[in-house]
């Protein structure tokens, strides 16, 4: 008999707090209707106390994925515990996690408390937590350097307390499998009425064994998982999600359990993610990386084309990636898009369709052939979570050996267009530098990535960017088989997403004020956020000029900016 274990998925809470990951709450409720299609059993939205937009995030998820529980975490404290219960309070099946560490090591350096007094936040945190919701978990952090008997007076006091969830996490990715096995069982022989709760583990990858400890966990009697899709998460990540999955059903013979999974949605799930982040999976990450069934030695392919199980242990088809590559072409018409799309675990509705196939149009005259890699590229790169303030109507570019590169830049806005042109150390620069000027909103780059979706000299190059502004730090990412403007359009993505902010911030006041630090938190953001007034904005113009080498400005009348360089 097979034993059901419960997936609880934190990738919109500690996931998103892998650097680089954050996302704004648009995205995190699109990734949310994903969880819940992948079939997850609880979704942690995130930690409402953190900011007010993590609160607005968790808030809009608990209000729109009905399905599985959707959980929000909090300190011991009592304005943690209300304010998560008021950001999941709209949820069809909504669960409280509070936490506090029990390791010595924290319990002194960071706490500054005792032992008694982490017992008595404990008891209190879970008594309140259960006036609001009969499902609560308690989290004993780094409980894995905890002191077991200490571990066991906790853990019986937070399931006397009420706690229909126990979670035993491996905060710093300390343990083995052996002893987290031990762990596990010495809490099921000692502590009075843990049987009565769910078991669970939270598994870190800082030695690379989250995984194999959370599956470790399972065989000695935890029943729920937290993990993450693609593993993301804190420091080396977390368990990952698709790894743990796939090996509870892969080795279903030795090991009797089940989970709720859908893993036809793995590969899509790890897509949008990536998407969504900029973060991309590692070409041999087990299960979803583009490796993962990749078959390149003589021996090994002559294998598979005999029988494919001599070198698979499960099918691509199991995850949901689609092994017929070749697809569509420029003669191809929205029905066909829009079916094969609809295959590969897209289906969109019109208006989505037709941006999505305008796009086709223009790679298909591109490239000669197109394959689902750039299906999905596209895909993503019409799916806008923020209003374009600022869209690109066109870019040209130069660059060579003996001259500076330049770029001319043509955003709309509000109908009208803006022009202007900019010199830098290649082409990439000079288009930033175009659309700075252009915008006002002058952003740092913090990182930059590029990739090929697909093979061929004609590939669609995929650009995700950081770019912080004024400590603020935005993703943006787009697609095409030209990477300079795949690289100006993903850095534009970035720039509306933090002018999109910058109105929701201003958007969301009312005359009733908000908590003091949620008001705090919002002015600092709208401050920071904040278009660059004209004034500041002319004379920024005209540093840049002179670092430029004195280009001449020309302002139409309705108010275009036009850079010419002087030769």
């Amino acid at each position: 008999m097979s034993h059901r274990i419960t997936i609880f998925d934190t990738t919109l809470r500690d996931g998103e707090q892998s650097p680089g990951c954050s996302m704004n709450l648009e995205e995190k409720v699109r990734m949310a209707r994903q969880l819940d299609a992948l079939g997850v059993d609880v979704i942690e939205a995130g930690f409402p106390i953190a900011s007010e937009d993590d609160y607005r995030a968790v808030h809009a998820v608990a209000r729109e994925v009905r399905r599985p529980v959707i959980a929000a975490l909090a300190r011991t404290t009592r304005d943690d515990i209300e304010r998560a219960w008021r950001a999941i309070e709209p949820a069809a099946r909504p669960r409280l996690h509070t936490f506090v560490a029990t390791s010595d090591l924290h319990i002194q350096h960071k706490l500054r408390k005792t032992r008694d007094e982490v017992l008595d936040m404990t008891v209190e945190a879970v008594r309140l937590a259960r006036s609001f919701t009969a499902d609560v978990e308690f989290s004993a952090e780094d409980a894995t350097r905890s002191d077991i008997e200490f571990l066991c007076r906790v853990v019986a006091a937070a399931v006397e307390a009420g706690a229909t969830t126990i979670n035993i996490p491996d905060t710093v990715g300390y343990t083995v499998p052996s002893e987290f096995s031990r762990i596990i069982r010495t809490l099921q022989e000692r502590v009075t009425g843990v049987r009565n709760a769910v078991l669970s583990v939270h598994c870190h990858n800082d030695l690379g064994l989250a995984v194999a400890n959370s599956v470790a966990a399972v065989e000695a009697g935890a029943r729920q998982v937290e993990c993450t899709v693609n593993g993301i998460g804190e420091r080396a990540g977390n368990a990952s999600l698709e790894e743990i999955v796939m090996a509870l059903y892969v080795r279903r013979d030795i090991l009797p359990f089940a989970t709720g999974v859908v893993t036809a949605e793995i590969y899509k799930s790890s897509q949008l993610l990536s998407s969504i982040t900029g973060m991309h999976v590692q070409a041999n990450k087990a299960v979803v990386g583009k490796n993962a069934f990749a078959h390149e030695a003589g021996i090994h392919q002559d294998g598979v084309l005999k029988e494919r199980r001599t070198y698979e242990i499960m099918t691509p088809e199991s995850v949901g990636i689609k092994t017929n590559r070749l697809v569509l072409g420029k003669h191809s018409g929205r029905h066909a898009l829009g079916k094969k799309l609809a295959d590969l675990g897209y289906p969109l509705a019109r208006p989505d369709l037709d941006r999505a196939y305008t796009r086709f149009i223009e790679i298909a005259d591109q490239k000669k052939e197109i394959f689902d890699e750039d299906l999905i590229a596209i895909v993503h790169d019409g799916m806008r979570d923020v209003p374009e303030v600022f869209r690109m109507k066109s870019l040209q570019a130069s660059a060579g050996t003996q001259k500076p590169s330049t770029a001319t830049v043509i955003l709309e806005a509000e109908g009208r267009e803006r022009v202007a042109c900019a010199v830098g150390d290649g082409p990439v620069a000079a288009a930033y530098t175009a659309i700075d000027s252009i915008t006002g909103f002058r952003g740092r780059l913090l990182d930059y990535s590029i990739r090929a979706v697909s093979r061929g000299r004609d590939a669609i190059g995929e650009v995700s960017v950081h770019v912080d502004f004024d400590g603020r730090t935005f993703t943006g990412k787009a697609a095409s088989t030209d990477v300079v403007d795949a690289s100006a359009r993903a850095y534009l993505h970035a720039v509306n997403k933090g002018l999109g902010l910058a109105r929701a911030l201003d958007a969301a006041e009312t005359p009733r004020p908000l908590p003091l630090a949620a008001g705090r938190a919002a002015d600092r953001a709208r401050g920071e956020l904040q278009v660059a007034p004209r004034a500041q904005k002319q004379a920024a113009e005209t540093r840049e000029d002179e670092a430029l080498g004195g280009p001449t400005r020309v302002a139409g009348s309705e108010g275009q900016i036009r850079l010419i360089s002087l030769v």
